[in-house]
């Protein structure tokens, strides 16, 4: 049986982690947490590919190719989640589930970061944990991709 495949994506700003405000978003690298999500993969019996792109279109690019290949996504679009409707369109029109994921509670922070235009058109939200939301959220996909 192969694996399914899942994408990790990373948005804007992600690439900084590890020295960006590491009170807010910890201090594990963006390479740590992939290499954890990879390996976790692993075990879960998923085939995990990790991008991070600060662009919005390269996001949306990765997001309308990962429908041809994927059966599932992990997307935290860092501070596009509060501004992007081409974001938003792209997960709208993908045919696979996609988790949004946020690092820190982004509704314990400032009142701009409460409103997520991405999250009615993703399967579920996971945020709070710091790192673990990633692990949170391939655990979930697996669920529901197992299930198709």
């Amino acid at each position: 049986m192969m694996k399914k495949k899942v994408l990790v994506l990373h948005g804007a700003n992600l690439n900084l982690l590890g020295k960006r405000e590491p009170g807010i978003y910890g201090v594990k690298t963006l390479a740590e947490i992939d290499r954890a999500l990879v390996d976790l993969g692993q075990e879960l019996d998923l085939e995990v590919t990790c991008q991070q792109f600060n662009g919005e279109g390269q996001l949306v690019t990765a997001l309308q190719q990962a429908d041809d290949w994927a059966g599932g996504v992990l997307f935290n679009a860092g501070g596009y989640t509060h501004t992007s409707v081409v974001l938003r369109d792209a997960i709208a029109v993908i045919s696979i589930p996609v988790i949004e994921i946020h690092l820190s509670n982004t509704q314990a922070r400032e009142e701009f970061r409460h409103r997520s235009l991405i999250g009615p058109v993703c399967k579920g939200t996971i945020a709070g944990f710091g790192w673990y939301s990633y692990v949170l959220g391939l655990r979930a996909l697996r669920e529901m991709i197992s299930e198709v």
